[in-house]
């Protein structure tokens, strides 16, 4: 099996980006994640592979604060990030998209991508509304960077619709374009493949690696398009039963008897 330890970083390299040290969630009696633990260097893409029910989006969900695990550490940039309340994630670095798109249906996609810039915007609420010469400036720096994103993503046609009328993939490039809104330096990818035919996978892989090279994001993504994954990935990590039973290059991962009995089924 491919493994490697969370704690690989004493052979002079810089300490990890993240790092999962021995994370257990539980609901009632069942573990959905036992003692997974992992770690992401900056500038990696890491693919997080398992069957259904594996506990990938639990894990995900740990990440991004929505569940407190039962046991086990965070550390982002070397800090717990458990001890950061829910809704500072986005100021901290963190940036996420979900499997099920969920946008502002009534709002345009330019309106959609600023959104993205609310979290981590420094004017509060008296200042908003008075409009002194600062929030004028963070004003005018959220909407430059949105129309930054907005033509990095090839939004431009579609910068005055309503979100909900757009086309399933065109929705998924503006979820990405508002992750991106909160400079995030861990960018979280809950299944970006799914509902997406070939072409649209090979423009989806095409985007993650320009965006990791454009804005320097290190990306952690959920995804069960094997082709994508094992193509775009650096390491990968693989869960089943919410255990660890894998990590580590794809060449290795993908050939670990564990990956091919529990998920894969066959050489790929």
């Amino acid at each position: 099996m491919a493994t490697t330890s969370a704690n690989d970083d004493d052979r002079g390299e810089p300490p990890p980006l993240l790092e999962v040290r021995n994370l257990s969630v539980r609901f009632g009696g069942i573990f959905a994640l036992h003692d997974v633990s992992f770690t992401i260097r900056a500038g990696q893409i890491v693919g997080l592979i398992g069957p259904n029910g594996a506990g990938k989006t639990s894990l995900f969900n740990c990440l991004s604060r929505l569940y407190q695990p039962a046991a086990g550490e965070i550390l982002f940039e070397g800090k717990s990030l458990l001890a950061a309340p829910r809704h500072r994630i986005a100021g901290l670095g963190l940036g996420r998209t979900f499997q099920n798109v969920a946008l502002f249906d009534k709002m345009t996609v330019e309106a959609n991508v600023l959104v993205g810039g609310h979290g981590p915007a420094r004017a509060g609420f008296i200042a908003a509304a008075f409009k002194p010469a600062s929030a004028r400036r963070e004003e005018a720096e959220l909407r430059r960077r949105g129309s930054e994103l907005i033509t990095f993503m090839d939004l431009e046609p579609f910068r005055a619709d309503l979100a909900g009328g757009l086309p399933f993939p065109i929705r998924k490039r503006v979820e990405l374009a508002r992750a991106l809104m909160t400079r995030p330096r861990l960018l979280l990818l809950d299944e970006p493949a799914a509902g997406l035919n070939h072409e649209e996978v090979e423009n989806l892989e095409s985007q993650i690696q320009r965006v990791r090279m454009h804005y320097e994001v290190t990306v952690l993504l959920v995804e069960h398009h094997m082709n994508l994954v094992m193509s775009i990935s650096d390491k990968i990590v693989a869960i089943n039963f919410g255990r660890k039973i894998a990590d580590g290059p794809p060449a290795e991962v993908r050939n670990a008897p564990a990956v091919i009995e529990a998920y894969l089924g066959a050489e790929i």
